[in-house]
């Protein structure tokens, strides 16, 4: 029997949809996966006991508790099914001996929600709909803008920005980028500016960088002032890129033109969970569903069928290489 018809893997916060996905893939790889839909935490620890490798949600946060848990029952290897880490605290993981990697997806999926978002906002769609769904079928008060007749500034260049850089070219639009680590590059779709420049100039602005403790509140108060006034901004990356309270205090008072969000800050505990029968504890995220002017949606741009069969596919890959390699650490 190969290495790999051995190994197991423990599936945490998993959803039926990732269940069946990993269910049906994983025989094929020779892994046997436990499965429950019950977050990493000291408590479910032990369902991890004989598995080097564990799989986890970005929908819950990974705590340096739920690291030590984990460590102590064997566990040498962290698959976190998303792009970004800062669920995680990756320097302890580190220090305890416990190796974390993210998984790759198709970019596709993110950059065409992207597209959706960002048309809907230049439309006023939330108002069309909400006020249709009223049976009010009278003509807007607010005209939509054409993308081709507006500056678009994409902030962060890496897999799904450039997804996004290559859509926008369709829509004929002169495109602004930034990026730290390819600040020098000029393309043929796109003008790389600094990120002053790029707000400064900007009709509207998406974010597709990582969070991290540099691009915590990237768009903070004084640089969503620097904005053009009527700009609308569209965030399918990390909520905590944007200062949410101050970007609601400058759509409350008209400045900014609107938002459409795909993530918020706080959304932890929120986002995936049915809130119909309980109070919003959020405040910030109460003020922004009631603007006509900002969109609103629960961290659903990576769900689509290709981007979660991608998920659990390379969740269980890395994980086998990682054995691989590891077989006697």
């Amino acid at each position: 029997m190969t290495h790999s018809q051995k190994t197991r893997i423990t599936v945490y916060g998993c959803g039926p949809d990732e269940a069946s996905l990993f269910r049906e893939l994983a025989p094929g790889l020779g892994v046997r996966p436990i499965v429950t839909d019950a977050p990493a935490s000291e408590s479910t620890s032990g369902l991890a006991a004989g598995s080097r490798c564990v799989s986890v949600s970005h929908k819950t946060p990974l705590t340096r508790v739920a690291l030590r848990a984990l460590r102590g029952v064997g566990v040498r290897y962290v698959s976190t099914r998303s792009v970004g880490y800062n669920h995680i605290d990756m320097e302890y993981a580190e220090s305890i001996g416990i190796h974390v990697e993210n998984v790759s997806y198709s970019p596709d999926s993110v950059a065409d929600y992207t597209l959706m978002l960002m048309l809907m906002a230049v439309r006023d769609a939330k108002s069309i709909v909400r006020r249709t769904d009223m049976h009010d079928y009278r003509l807007s008060d607010v005209r939509g803008r054409e993308l081709r007749d507006m500056t678009v500034g994409v902030i962060g260049t890496g897999r799904i920005g450039a997804a996004v850089l290559d859509r926008l070219r369709g829509f004929g639009c002169r495109v602004l980028a930034h990026d730290d680590r390819r600040a020098d590059r000029a393309g043929p779709t796109a003008e790389y500016v600094s990120l002053d420049e790029l707000l400064r100039r900007s009709d509207v602005v998406t974010l597709h960088t990582p969070l991290t403790a540099a691009t915590h509140h990237l768009l903070d108060q004084r640089r969503l002032t620097r904005m053009k006034d009527g700009a609308l901004i569209v965030n399918t990356g990390r909520g905590g890129l944007i200062d949410t309270e101050a970007l609601v205090n400058e759509l409350e008072i008209g400045r900014l033109g609107g938002a459409a969000l795909d993530v918020v800050e706080g959304e932890e505990g929120v986002f995936y969970a049915d809130c119909r029968d309980r109070p919003m504890e959020s405040k910030v995220l109460l003020r922004l569903q009631e603007l006509p002017n900002a969109l609103v949606t629960p961290h659903t741009a990576y769900y689509t069928d290709h981007a979660l069969r991608d998920i659990v596919a390379n969740s269980l890959t890395n994980s086998l290489t990682f054995e691989s390699r590891n077989q006697h650490g």
